[in-house]
């Protein structure tokens, strides 16, 4: 049986982590990119199982449903990383909305995400309301992917946002793409444990 290299240990740790956690406990505001074109700032006050409790600036406290949040970063690094989200027109003119049944959404399989992250390939993320983000995986968990911009700045997208996840060469790595093309069989790190155990 073949396998990815320290994918499992990476999961063990890491899988469950939560960006809504880690943003409620820094206590510091946030800057979220929502459905319907939004962009709100607040601090995130209860992290809920399907919702969020933030308390937004100029509005108060407002309970938001987590689907509808797109992607995030610390209001800190808000200067430089706004201009660095781009626009795809053609997706945008679809007018989607957030997909609710999670085996209709655009899945990337973290067998793909892992050998990503580790060769530090630059990819190209585009949501479902035609942002989109360039950079390098740093981390990803069950519902969430890290990345950092070419200015080293984080910005997490929620994978149920995503719409299409290519590389410089247009490469999908979408898994309805993946499922026949298998890239990760490709990597150094797909290994046999005969290999593994050596």
């Amino acid at each position: 049986m073949r396998n990815l290299l320290g994918l499992q240990d990476y999961l063990d740790e890491f899988y469950h982590r939560s960006i809504f956690e880690q943003a409620r406990d820094s206590g510091q505001p946030w800057e979220f990119y929502m459905h319907g074109l939004r962009i709100i700032r607040g601090r995130i006050l209860e992290d809920l199982t399907y919702d969020i409790k933030v308390d937004i600036e100029a509005d108060g406290e407002q309970v938001l449903p987590k689907v509808e949040v797109k992607l995030v970063y610390p209001v800190n690094v808000a200067e430089s990383v706004r201009p660095l989200i781009k626009t795809d027109e053609a997706v945008q003119a679809l007018g989607l909305g957030p997909i609710l049944a999670p085996g209709r959404r655009n899945f990337v399989k973290n067998k793909t995400l892992f050998p990503l992250m580790k060769d530090k390939e630059v990819l190209f993320f585009t949501l479902l309301e035609g942002d989109v983000i360039k950079g390098i995986v740093k981390g990803f968990s069950r519902y969430e992917i890290t990345l950092s911009l070419k200015t080293g700045d984080p910005v997490t997208v929620l994978r149920h946002s995503i719409y299409d996840l290519r590389n410089k060469k247009g490469r999908c790595f979408l898994k309805k793409f993946q499922e026949e093309h298998r890239d990760w069989e490709k990597s150094p790190l797909f290994v046999s444990e005969n290999e593994n155990s050596q």
